[in-house]
């Protein structure tokens, strides 16, 4: 109904012969089946989610002196699984551009966070009085870094907090769904009204698989099942 009412959808709806729908037992299932098929039938007006990116993000790692982020490609690590982990973004620049958003609205050092050399009189922002000095002396480097940590939380990648497979359950009614789910990866849906399996199998990490199930797991509002069948 948001299509129908909505003013800049109108081309597409004006091009639409027929709807069709497909029924899930919740909002989670519709979510994971709507982004499941948009990137396995390539529809025209969805150009967004079918995009599958080669993701990057922020690694906080423990070095001589304390803490310092570095921009590491996903393809490097694995993306849901290791802790330490801050942002999925669709490029180095996206990063990077976010980083030096974090350090104006916290006076971060730009040198600390290895975006730019630190010189004998510090890094520029220093001069620009954007930094507080912790590249020279003036701030303690435990407070800089409690400042750029707390500024980070927000955007945590959470490492997958079970040990396999889990079935993430939704029911209405008598009717029961259970989405199979590991590594934060979509695996397939069984269906208490039929014998069919929808099977997704995804083989990486996806970021709007993620973003669809994180909330509802680490919040704890979605009905799992921690030792589904195999």
């Amino acid at each position: 109904m948001s299509h129908l009412r909505a003013e800049d959808e109108v081309e597409m709806m004006s091009q639409s012969l027929q709807l069709e729908y497909i029924e899930t037992a919740g909002e989670i299932g519709a979510l994971l089946l709507e982004s499941h098929l948009i990137k396995s039938l390539n529809p025209i007006f969805n150009v967004r989610l079918r995009r599958l990116r080669s993701l990057c993000t922020l690694q906080i790692e423990k070095q001589e002196g304390g803490w310092k982020p570095s921009i590491v490609s996903g393809k490097d690590l694995g993306l849901g699984k290791v802790e330490g982990l801050y942002g999925l973004f669709a490029s180095v620049h996206a990063a990077q551009s976010k980083l030096r958003e974090l350090a104006d609205q916290h006076r971060l050092c730009l040198g600390l966070l290895g975006l730019e050399k630190i010189s004998k009189r510090g890094c520029f922002g220093l001069q620009v009085k954007t930094c507080l000095g912790a590249c020279v002396g003036y701030e303690e480097r435990l407070a800089h870094d409690e400042r750029m940590l707390s500024a980070l939380t927000d955007m945590k990648v959470h490492a997958w907090p079970f040990d396999g497979a889990i079935e993430l359950v939704e029911q209405s009614g008598n009717w029961i769904q259970r989405h199979r789910i590991q590594d934060w990866r979509y695996l397939s849906t069984t269906c208490s009204k039929s014998s069919a399996l929808k099977v997704s199998v995804q083989q990486s990490f996806d970021l709007d698989t993620y973003k669809i199930l994180a909330k509802p797991i680490m919040m704890g509002s979605a009905r799992i099942d921690t030792n589904p069948y195999p």
